[in-house]
């Protein structure tokens, strides 16, 4: 009786929920591990730089061709034309392979991030591997999950109630990272050791029943009447088109005008979050650090890991409302907007500066929350201008990564080029270099020299606001190009309802 009433409160949770919930098992996971395993392998492991730098490059490589790997593995099968008579794949047979993938991924994600902190080989090999290995399942489970946002639900209604509670369990797994301070001591691993196992424990047993859950309730939907073992083996009835090749697809992608528009305004999206990131401590050291306390910085970085995803729980009602093409755009005009006023009130106001550098980080890093949908979208219009048997969500998402996954990269180069450009401060050494411009160093004349080069702080305010102004025109122009909203978006899911012949699963049960 005492496990029965559990058992039946689970299995009355709506499917938002638990499609929502699986972001909190990979969020909890994956937040200490950015903060935490550069500095475990330098610190802790004591790994040379040239190991670091060789794990580094490999993994940049392997990051970069995962996500279309994998997604064409996953759905290559789909990307052949709907045959013109009979009925075609079934989508509850691609959820549950998905689902299928969830369960089996998620636990190994699990265990690959456990490899991190018990040291099994020399630094620089267990570098390289646990690297490429957490990075793989990690692509894995984000491209079944994402691709499952597709899958579960057509009208961007029940998409953004989707995105709602994965926004929700994503902020939820954010406080791992204020928990880990607790446990971080370098000189005593053991304790931090022992609470990454329990989170690695956590998750995998999340994965293990979210996935079960889904499972059964896509399961219990029931089979299809037009083919009766699609559930149990996810094949074709009748007879099977022939899949087209990579090189087909490709030209197919290079064709689809409404991708090629999202993908360059993603580059600009993708590179602005990383910058963010990577410049977000250096901007308060230098143009706060005179005006607030030691704990107000923590603070503020740490918050700017939740902020985003509670930011997400306003703005995806509104985006059920008015439409993610318009409140995207009204996000990026935002960023013009506050941009141009700092620009104009200057470096001297720390109020404002204050709150100018968090809500920067916090609203670039929401709309990247809120792109997911489009690419949605994006999967709705690829079935319906090439006729395919099924959405190939999970490759569609992987070439969305191979062409915005260089603006991580790009983030830091550019920024940290920038910053030695205008100011001669190079961040890798230890004193300034000289500035641009200048061959050799000043004289000492009685008189001041007539241009003073300009200092470190003035280089990272009109960094700070600069970046942003530029990417919000770019990203202004090619979303004014975007044509996939409206009534376009409209005709586009009327035309998948009618091609893929499958009713979506209702997940309006919240």
């Amino acid at each position: 009786m005492g496990l029965g009433w559990p058992q039946a409160w689970l299995l009355d949770l709506p499917t938002a929920v638990v499609y929502g919930s699986l972001t909190l098992f990979i969020t909890v996971l994956h937040n200490v591990f950015l903060l935490y395993y550069v500095d475990t392998f330098v610190s802790v492991y004591k790994i040379s730089k040239a190991a670091f730098w060789v794990g580094e490059t490999v993994f940049l490589l392997w990051n970069s061709l995962n996500d279309p790997l994998f997604g064409w593995l996953s759905d290559r099968q789909f990307l052949s034309s709907q045959p013109r008579s009979g009925p075609g794949l079934s989508s509850r047979a691609v959820v549950l392979a998905r689902v299928r993938a969830l369960g089996w991924h998620g636990p190994l994600l699990a265990l690959s991030f456990l490899v991190f902190w018990v040291p099994w080989a020399p630094a620089g090999l267990q570098f390289l591997l646990c690297l490429c290995l957490y990075d793989s399942f990690l692509t894995l489970v984000d491209l079944h999950h994402h691709a499952l946002l597709a899958d579960l639900a057509l009208s961007a209604h029940d998409r953004t109630h989707l995105n709602f509670y994965c926004s929700l369990f994503s902020a939820a797994g954010s406080l791992s990272v204020f928990a880990s301070y607790a446990f971080w001591n370098k000189e005593d691993f053991s304790s931090f050791r022992a609470f990454c196992v329990a989170l690695a424990a956590g998750s995998a047993l999340g994965f293990v029943g979210a996935t079960r859950l889904l499972r059964r309730r896509v399961e219990a939907a029931g089979r299809e009447p037009g083919c009766p073992d699609l559930a149990a083996d996810s094949g074709l009835c009748g007879e099977e088109a022939g899949n087209i090749t990579l090189g087909q697809y490709l030209w197919q992608l290079a064709h689809h005008r409404n991708f090629l528009w999202f993908v360059v305004m993603d580059l600009v999206q993708v590179f602005h979050c990383h910058f963010n990131s990577n410049f977000f401590p250096l901007f308060l050291e230098h143009l706060l650090s005179d005006h607030i306390s030691l704990s107000t910085g923590s603070f503020l970085l740490g918050i700017s890991y939740v902020a985003p995803h509670l930011n997400n729980l306003y703005f995806l009602p509104l985006c059920r409302r008015w439409g993610v093409y318009t409140v995207v755009r009204g996000l990026f005009l935002l960023k013009l907007g506050l941009s141009l006023l700092m620009l104009l009130a200057g470096p001297d106001r720390p109020g404002l500066l204050c709150l100018f550098i968090a809500s920067n980080r916090v609203f670039t890093e929401g709309t990247c929350k809120l792109l997911t949908l489009v690419v949605t979208d994006l999967v709705d219009e690829d079935l319906v201008l090439n006729r395919r048997k099924q959405a190939a969500s999970a490759l569609l998402f992987g070439m969305v990564a191979l062409v915005t996954k260089p603006g991580q990269t790009l983030a830091p180069l550019l920024g940290t080029w920038l910053l030695c450009f205008y100011t001669g401060h190079d961040l890798f050494q230890q004193s300034p270099l000289t500035p641009v411009g200048r061959a050799q160093p000043w004289p000492e004349p009685p008189a001041p020299p007539p241009v003073q080069a300009p200092t470190l702080r003035q280089g990272c305010f009109y960094l700070l606001v600069l970046v942003p102004i530029t990417c919000a025109l770019l990203q202004l122009f090619t979303w004014s190009k975007f044509t996939l909203h409206g009534r376009r978006l409209r005709m586009v899911k009327a035309q998948r309802q009618n091609l893929s012949q499958v009713q979506t699963l209702d997940i309006k049960t919240v």
